[in-house]
């Protein structure tokens, strides 16, 4: 990854580029960006920059020993650090290197990831996977040593807000006095779940989403997508390119969660309890980031179709699969309605994410769903 795979972001590169020319390096530096922005690509397209023998004013050689051992995200010099599940084996509580395999595998396709689709990767949908004590004294130990080939040891933690709160302690003096010649670079998409602690140490650079206009060419020159799918993507991702790329490449996971919603609600709007039950036994094994997923889809289809009510259509981005629900379903609810499922629906994200017993939690939203929409009948 160069920072010329980096798509749009061109302010972010600068600065960055620019800071180490004139040898003002944070030691700790934490990439704050929506899913899709780019900010793990970034990270890793900076980390090649300041491994890099003969580096240009634009991008690293590409040519030097250190680049080469980039292109396989192979550098001695390189350490990623990201969320797994809560396992032992032999005793032992797994770290991140046991995933090194499926970490550089996951990576291959493209460095625009989710969560979501990193659990998926390594089969623990039904789990939210944290950064464990065990991987933060690996990172004490890692940047113990002193750079093996490169001029900088680099640490890359991946979606920092999901460290274990029992095991930040562990990472403060580091993050605040790290050795010489080491630079720490946070990945992370939500600013309110990280410790104060661990922000107050960091350099903030902040990501925005990409331009469509952006995307639209990073899927034509970057991924050969044909021009008008292309076109399409951009404009449904809505500055998200992870989603653009993976709508260009049909990625059924998209659809499946719209399908899956819209069973959901037409139950909910006939009231139909039995069904509603049949699907609450699915919904608390599926996993929570799933049902996160799931969840956010809703809450970007009331909006949508709040757009369709304020006579705005020509605004609504949905995926061809949702299109059609969304002008069905504004039929159904007023834009006050549609806020209040939103709401509700936001607030059930927030209770997943605290671990709340799924099967009462969807059963809760299902029966308030019902009512909301229920009045639309009267």
């Amino acid at each position: 990854m160069f920072f010329k795979d980096v798509i749009g972001q061109e302010e972010i590169k600068e600065k960055l580029i620019q800071n180490v020319v004139n040898g003002r390096i944070s030691h700790t530096q934490l990439f704050l960006g929506p899913e899709g922005s780019g900010k793990l690509a970034l990270a890793i397209a900076f980390a090649r920059y300041l491994a890099c023998t003969y580096r240009t004013p634009k991008d690293a050689c590409g040519t030097c020993h250190n680049c080469i051992k980039y292109n396989k995200l192979a550098h001695p010099d390189l350490n990623f650090f990201y969320p797994i599940p809560s396992k032992k084996v032999g005793g032992r509580q797994l770290q991140s290197k046991d995933f090194a395999t499926q970490w550089l595998s996951y990576l291959e396709s493209s460095p625009y990831v989710s969560l979501n689709a990193w659990y998926q990767h390594i089969a623990m949908e039904n789990k939210q996977g944290q950064i464990f004590a065990e991987d933060c004294n690996e990172v004490i130990k890692v940047l113990s040593y002193k750079p093996y080939e490169s001029e900088y040891k680099v640490v890359i933690m991946w979606m920092i807000e999901r460290l274990y709160h029992a095991a930040a302690p562990k990472l403060l003096k580091v993050l605040e006095e790290p050795p010489d010649k080491t630079i720490i670079l946070l990945v992370s998409e939500n600013q309110e779940q990280i410790l104060n602690t661990i922000l107050s140490r960091s350099q903030l650079v902040k990501i925005p989403f990409v331009s469509e206009e952006e995307i639209k060419n990073g899927l034509i020159n970057q991924y050969g997508t044909e021009p008008s799918t292309a076109a399409k993507a951009a404009f449904i991702a809505d500055g998200n390119f992870y989603t653009a790329l993976a709508l260009s490449r049909n990625d059924e996971s998209l659809e499946g969660n719209t399908q899956l919603l819209r069973e959901w609600l037409r139950h909910c709007y006939r009231y139909n309890p039995a069904e509603i039950v049949n699907l609450m036994e699915g919904f608390a094994g599926m996993g929570r980031e799933k049902q996160k997923r799931m969840l956010a889809t809703g809450v970007e289809i009331f909006r949508q179709s709040i757009l369709i009510n304020y006579n705005t259509p020509e605004l609504v981005k949905a995926h061809p699969d949702a299109e059609d629900f969304i002008r069905k379903f504004s039929n159904i609810l007023s834009p006050e309605m549609a806020m209040q499922m939103s709401h509700e629906f936001s607030q059930a994200i927030y209770h997943v994410e605290r671990n709340a017993n799924p099967k009462i939690l969807f059963t809760d939203l299902s029966m308030k769903a019902a009512r909301i929409m229920n009045k639309a009948k009267k």
